[in-house]
């Protein structure tokens, strides 16, 4: 057997039995990865003999991460939060950067160092917080999408910067800004190529799936071709090739055929800085302050800036909750100063440290928010009066309650509030979605932007006279809260919650909900009635087909696609 076959082999081996346990134990698997680093190579028996090669290799899983990144890239989601997103997070790097490389400095680091360190602190995981959203349900939600437009603000920076890192090494101001500029030509040309020459070449392409795929993948190495030939890395050609093709019809098939291949090799890189550990040289003094001002200054220097772009306390917290670690891009950068000389493998070891910490970190912060919230509720209110909350619909006073109230507008709530309107029934809509309350203000709707989860706002609320409360919300807390609150206040409302647990469901009846939402059982109930239709009079299905068909085309108007297909 050859050696490249064999070093493989225990790569994945490895990195599969760690990834199985983890999942066992509901943690992220990039950590589960950077271990059996640490098992094959530091800790164990250094198994893998051709380590050139493996580099090479993970050196593709970053191409094929960043080809990923660029396909979904969607400048659409700044929409609504695009001043803070963009302003707000450039300006966040800005301030890590310059606080990083300050205590590099000060804890003896040279300047090219101190740069890296500064490099590495600047970013927060797009793969981790994407994940924690889309498990939450909550990227449509208002700090869903601050959080969002963040991170693609900050991937697009990230790669910039990895264009410039070659300057580096014999600086000048002219060599950087050429280096920039080179790079932004570079992702202008894939942009206009984008929408000009490929939608034409993929159209005939998209007829052969195999063909679709090989068609994506020549793209991609086209562009890292390319990218060598300007001095760029191959990640950057990688990322361009991303870009280029996310305006594509057929973007949403080849990103989940290009992902299996992504995630062989991304493996493949996260096992190989594993292996590149070493904890004998690690500067122990600088890894604690940066693990500080990961876990610490960053999340409260989120929470001041989206107060001073006009937004309250929680939507603050909540947006930095989950943006408390560093990118998966301060590994590549890390990766990137090493191939290039810039650093040690001492920093190299201190970055994925401070990776692994913090990334298996943020699902228990995300979890335990809310604790969190009510125990920091003092310091946020003061941070709070530097807000203006222009940004945020308020309320002020107590709400005089409707006869019925629909939490949660889109999907289930759309067909909910259609029939409330045939009934005749006068109908305040509240949804966390400023989206959704934007259109829906267009179409003169009676409607509040709010989070039921969020005690204060539940308290503007009269609810002696309203009737009925139904909630499309699938969250258990925000159902417990809105149930007690409005129960407290009037026993006799009667109250439709949703939820996804059947233990969940039966929590909610137990505090007096009167019917319980649970949507995956919706499709098995509605077919049902429609058999004991069809039995009566088979000609109606006929008609239901054509009802069903109008209903899916003007659903599709109003963007009302599968919530796990909002973020591919």
């Amino acid at each position: 057997m050859s050696s490249i076959l064999s070093d493989i082999g225990i790569i994945i081996i490895v990195a599969t039995a760690l990834a199985f346990l983890i999942k066992l134990l509901k943690q992220p698997r990039i950590p589960a990865y950077i271990l059996a680093g640490l098992l094959i190579g530091p800790l164990g028996l250094r198994l893998v003999t051709d380590t050139e090669v493996i580099r090479t290799l993970s050196e593709i899983g970053i191409a094929f991460m960043l080809f990923v990144v660029g396909m979904e890239l969607d400048i659409h989601k700044l929409k609504l939060t695009g001043l803070v997103s963009s302003v707000g997070g450039i300006l966040k790097s800005i301030i890590l950067f310059c606080t990083g490389y300050a205590v590099a400095v000060a804890f003896g680091l040279l300047r090219l160092e101190a740069s890296y360190i500064g490099l590495i602190l600047a970013f927060s995981s797009t793969m981790v917080a994407i994940k924690m959203l889309a498990d939450r349900k909550e990227l449509e939600t208002l700090h869903g999408r601050i959080i969002i437009g963040t991170l693609l603000i900050e991937d697009v920076v990230a790669i910039l910067v990895l264009a410039g890192l070659t300057s580096l090494n014999d600086f000048h101001v002219d060599l950087l800004i050429f280096s920039l500029l080179k790079g932004m030509f570079l992702i202008v040309a894939g942009y206009l190529l984008g929408i000009t020459v490929f939608p034409r070449i993929f159209k005939i392409a998209a007829n052969s799936t195999e063909l679709l795929f090989l068609m994506a993948i020549s793209v991609c190495l086209s562009f890292v071709l390319l990218a060598g030939y300007f001095g760029f890395s191959i990640a950057i050609g990688a990322f361009v090739a991303g870009v280029a093709l996310s305006h594509l019809s057929y973007n949403i098939e080849i990103v989940s055929r290009v992902k299996p291949l992504r995630d062989f090799f991304a493996t493949i890189f996260f096992v190989t800085l594993g292996m590149g550990i070493s904890t004998t040289n690690t500067p122990w003094g600088l890894f604690f302050a940066l693990l500080g001002i990961v876990l610490l200054l960053k999340p409260a220097l989120v929470v001041l800036i989206v107060a001073l772009f006009g937004y309250k306390k929680k939507t603050g917290f909540l947006s930095a909750i989950s943006l408390a670690q560093i990118s998966e891009f301060a590994l590549i950068i890390a990766a990137q100063g090493i191939a290039l000389g810039h650093i040690s493998s001492a920093l190299l070891s201190l970055t994925v440290l401070i990776a692994v910490i913090t990334i298996i970190l943020t699902p228990y912060l995300v979890r335990y928010e809310y604790a969190i919230y009510a125990l920091l509720d003092a310091p946020l209110s003061l941070v709070e009066r530097l807000s203006s909350g222009k940004r945020e619909i308020s309320t002020q006073g107590k709400h005089q309650s409707d006869e019925v109230i629909l939490i949660g507008y889109d999907r289930i709530g759309y067909r909910i509030y259609e029939t409330l309107k045939r009934l005749k029934k006068h109908v305040l809509v509240i949804d966390s979605n400023p989206e959704v309350i934007h259109q829906l203000k267009k179409k003169r709707f009676h409607c509040l932007y709010g989070d039921i989860g969020d005690a204060n706002f539940l308290e503007h609320f009269d609810f002696t006279k309203t009737k009925i409360i139904i909630s499309t919300i699938p969250t258990k807390r925000e159902n417990l809260l809105l149930t007690r609150v409005a129960k407290e206040q009037q026993p006799d409302i009667r109250i439709f919650a949703t939820g996804y647990a059947i233990q969940d469901a039966l929590q909610f009846y137990s505090l007096g909900a009167d019917y319980v939402i649970l949507p995956h059982f919706l499709g098995g109930d509605h077919v049902s009635l429609l058999l004991e239709e069809i039995s009566k009079n088979p000609k109606i299905l006929a008609a239901r087909r054509t009802q069903h068909i109008k209903d899916l085309h003007k659903r599709k108007a109003l963007g009302h696609e599968h919530p796990r297909r909002l973020f591919r």
